[in-house]
């Protein structure tokens, strides 16, 4: 097993119960004590657990907290394969489409690679570079200006201002958090005020978020969830999500994650 997929089983189980122990992590991955705590302190250093003796527990979660990109690229890697798979289904040639910024979309450009003829409208320096390095015939790539968050996305007056002026089939959206009443959220403000510019841009918004996104709540509303044409989710999706979802936005898909079925082999 690589360390990042280890690293990801270890953040997993502490978002589940709270805390993890060495000896506990030591027994299920079958690996050493040294190698399980190198393993929390690069988790540490991300800023995804907080080291206490014997094991880490996570971080508590606030409104603001905004983990940075590659602190987020971590977490529920396959679920978020999944997910774009299942989104690019959406994706037609001849779309003019937009993508916000985040890891889940980063992602999603990666599932575009086939996909010919394409005008895409971003406020990710990282997705952008994706779409460039998997070049297709008649692809446009248009990259907002602006100030860059500590999750990589280009915000402010000027991405803000780049988006008024364009109309979009549909925008792909990552969230921080999803939950009834606070609808789609961000713990960034500046970068709410762009995603908002980025979805009123939209006929139709699409929204990425595995399952972990149900019930966090940032301090910025993006959009409520009857907004959104479609939600793209994974199969660990909560049974009271799914009703939720299912009454209030246009369609709910749910994409199956085979790889997680294999960690427990």
């Amino acid at each position: 097993m690589l360390a990042r997929q280890r690293q990801a089983i270890i953040l997993e189980e502490a978002r589940r119960t709270g805390a993890v122990r060495v000896s506990d992590l030591v027994e299920r991955l079958g690996v050493s004590d040294m190698t399980i705590r190198r393993d929390l302190d690069v988790l540490a250093g991300r800023g995804l657990v907080e080291k206490v003796y014997g094991g880490a527990t996570t971080i508590g979660d606030r409104s603001t907290d905004e983990p940075g990109f590659e602190a987020k690229s971590v977490q529920q890697q396959e679920h978020k394969e999944a997910i774009a798979a299942r989104a690019a289904e959406l994706v037609k040639p001849g779309s003019a489409i937009g993508l916000s910024a985040g890891t889940t979309t980063w992602t999603f450009a990666r599932a575009l690679a086939g996909v010919a003829d394409l005008t895409v409208v971003t406020n990710s320096v990282r997705v952008a570079d994706v779409l460039h390095e998997s070049p297709q015939p008649n692809r446009t790539v248009i990259l907002t200006g602006g100030v860059r968050t500590p999750s990589d996305a280009l915000v402010g007056p000027v991405a803000v201002q780049s988006l008024r002026s364009l109309h979009l089939d549909m925008v792909f959206m990552g969230v921080h958090g999803m939950a009834d009443g606070p609808g789609f959220t961000t713990p960034n403000l500046t970068e709410g005020e762009t995603d908002r510019a980025l979805v009123d841009a939209a006929r139709k918004l699409v929204v990425l978020a595995d399952h972990t996104k149900w019930g966090t709540v940032g301090i910025s509303t993006i959009a409520d969830l009857a907004d959104a044409s479609v939600v793209v989710s994974d199969d660990e999706l909560p049974a009271d999500a799914r009703r939720t979802l299912s009454e209030h936005v246009g369609g709910l898909m749910i994409a199956e994650v085979p790889a997680r079925r294999e960690e427990g082999e």
